[in-house]
């Protein structure tokens, strides 16, 4: 994989075309593609987000064992499933789907590098920075766990969280890289889309 791609810019006359046009295209070689192509490029965020809605629930599950919060289970485990997965889809659709589909991302670096980055930061950062503040609400509200005093709160929330984080790592990684399959696979597809000749050019061979 090159760090140079083609353009859709480029009309072989010199020329640029413009955004809407090139928008265009772009749909219109997409509607062109196999059915498993378009389903992988359309659906692959979904299961990225799905995992990161996982990831919520894991973080929720692993605060609320360490501050002994037993109630409030549905209400806390809700929001961590589905804010993680609404976050991470439209992550990834703004930051890699839709740039492509725009013409606007065509290096294979970046977008390995954007995939990797909504995988970890939404599907594995965001849940655990979650959990903390709903879980700590619930231990201060139902009295399970010990808070801290005033001088030590932010040194109290450090020291609860790291081992946590450290078994959060596994799942960190797995966002990683499923981030990172998922942009090269739509990168793929983005490649194939390029070599579809246009409508214009067929008609007029016709």
């Amino acid at each position: 994989m090159t760090d140079v791609a083609m353009s859709p810019n480029d009309t072989g006359q010199g020329q640029k075309l413009s955004k809407a046009t090139i928008i265009e295209m772009l749909s219109g070689k997409f509607e062109r593609l196999p059915d498993i192509d378009r389903k992988l490029f359309s659906y692959g965020p979904i299961y990225l987000a799905g995992n990161a809605g996982l990831a919520g629930l894991v973080a929720n599950s692993l605060y609320r064992r360490a501050l002994n919060v037993s109630q409030g289970r549905f209400t806390s485990s809700l929001p961590m499933a589905v804010l993680p997965f609404l976050t991470t889809a439209a992550l990834y659709t703004a930051t890699v789907t839709n740039p492509i589909m725009s013409g606007d991302l065509n290096c294979p670096t970046c977008i390995l590098i954007r995939g990797a980055l909504v995988g970890v930061v939404g599907g594995g950062v965001y849940p655990i920075l979650l959990a903390l503040p709903v879980n700590a609400g619930l231990a201060t509200r139902y009295s399970s766990a010990p808070m801290p005093e005033k001088g030590n709160v932010l040194r109290f929330w450090m020291n609860l969280s790291k081992p946590i984080v450290r078994k959060m790592y596994a799942v960190l990684l797995l966002q990683a890289l499923f981030g990172t399959y998922l942009s090269s696979k739509q990168y793929d597809i983005y490649l194939k889309m390029l070599k579809i000749p246009d409508s214009d050019s067929e008609e007029l061979h016709d």
